[in-house]
C-alpha cells in the first residue's frame, strides 16, 4: 500500500513539474515583441494602439515585416505614416488576416485584410508570397494565431 501510493505521489509530481515547465502561451503582441528582428513592427503596433487588438482572443493572421523591411520604405513615408495615426493604423491592418492561416493551408487566391482592402495570396511549394511580400519564416505560433515573418512592408491601395 505504501509503494502504490509512493508511486501515485511520484507519477502526479512528475506530471506537475512538467506542467510548470511548459512555456504560458503568447499572444501575437508577445511573438513580437519578443522577436528582435521584429523590433520596429513592434514599436509601431505599440504606438498605433494595437496592442491590445494583437492580444484579443483572435484568432488571427500577421504577416510581419522585418526591421529590413521597415529600413526599405522611403523615410518620408514613414515620417507622414507617424504623423497620422488613422493612415499608420491602416497600413499596420493591412498586414493582418481576421483568421488563422497556416502556410500549409494558403491557397491562391484574394482574402479580405482587417484593414478592409483584398491581399493577394499564392503558393508554389512551401513557397508563400502575400501580394509582393516573399513569407521568410511562417508559422510562428501564438495563442490567439499565427505569424509569418515577410520580407516588405505592404500598402493598401488608396481610396
Amino acid at each position: 500500500m505504501n509503494y502504490r501510493r509512493f508511486a501515485m505521489t511520484a507519477l502526479l509530481t512528475t506530471a506537475l513539474a512538467g506542467c510548470a515547465t511548459a512555456p504560458a502561451p503568447q499572444s501575437l503582441a508577445d511573438v513580437l515583441a519578443h522577436n528582435p528582428s521584429l523590433s520596429t513592427l513592434s514599436g509601431l503596433v505599440a504606438k498605433a494602439g494595437l496592442t491590445a487588438a494583437l492580444k484579443a482572443s483572435g484568432p488571427l493572421t500577421v504577416f510581419a515585416p522585418t526591421n529590413e523591411a521597415f529600413q526599405a520604405v522611403p523615410a518620408k513615408t514613414l515620417e507622414d505614416l507617424a504623423k497620422h495615426p488613422d493612415q499608420l493604423k491602416a497600413v499596420l491592418a493591412y498586414h493582418v488576416l481576421p483568421a488563422r492561416i497556416l502556410s500549409a493551408d494558403v491557397r491562391p487566391g484574394k482574402v479580405k485584410s482587417l484593414q478592409g482592402s483584398e491581399l493577394a495570396l499564392a503558393k508554389a511549394g512551401e513557397f508563400v508570397t502575400v501580394e509582393e511580400a516573399v513569407v521568410l519564416q511562417p508559422d510562428g505560433a501564438a495563442s490567439n494565431g499565427v505569424v509569418h515573418t515577410v520580407d516588405r512592408v505592404l500598402m493598401p491601395p488608396k481610396r
